[in-house]
């Protein structure tokens, strides 16, 4: 998929695509930290047919919601063909035991057999963390094991 880049002086800058329907989807990115989603007009795609302006919290919400279903769909998919190995996405709550501690604290591999495989954060995925890792509340953890380890993987990041 071709995105356009598109400079947008004195404001900041434009990234779009079309959709297979033909529409342009896109971000404004404002020089002073903000956003506004945009949907372009289907005849015309200077013209912005639809736009919602979010806040740098919305944003990373907004790219929590699309990109962590779909690399959580593209893990299940590869486990598939792997009986008992299941994928899940468990989030680190604010204040939760490990928000602020690493990876590492957790012993996950060692007390429950799952890996982490994965963070999400902020919208911006951290394949493959490493055990000094810092989990923040917020964070969306991917997690692979066996439906046992899953769920101690779970009881620990919500309980400790």
């Amino acid at each position: 998929m071709d995105v356009t880049v598109t400079p947008l002086p004195g404001l900041g800058t434009r990234q779009d695509f079309t959709t297979r329907s033909g529409h342009r989807i896109g971000v404004i990115t404002y020089r002073d930290g903000r956003f506004e989603l945009i949907v372009s007009d289907h005849e015309d795609p200077d013209k912005v047919a639809a736009s919602v302006d979010l806040t740098s919290t919305e944003t990373s919400a907004l790219a929590n919601l699309l990109g962590a279903p779909q690399l959580v769909a593209k893990l299940t998919e590869q486990q598939r063909e792997v009986t008992g190995v299941t994928t899940w996405q468990l989030p680190v709550a604010p204040g939760s035991p490990y928000d602020g501690r690493t990876l590492g604290d957790t012993e996950m591999r060692t007390r429950t057999s799952a890996s982490i495989v994965a963070v999400v954060r902020d919208g911006t995925v951290h394949p493959s963390p490493r055990p000094d890792f810092t989990f923040a509340g917020g964070d969306l953890v991917v997690v692979v094991g066996t439906s046992k380890g899953l769920r101690a993987a779970s009881e620990i990041l919500e309980k400790g």
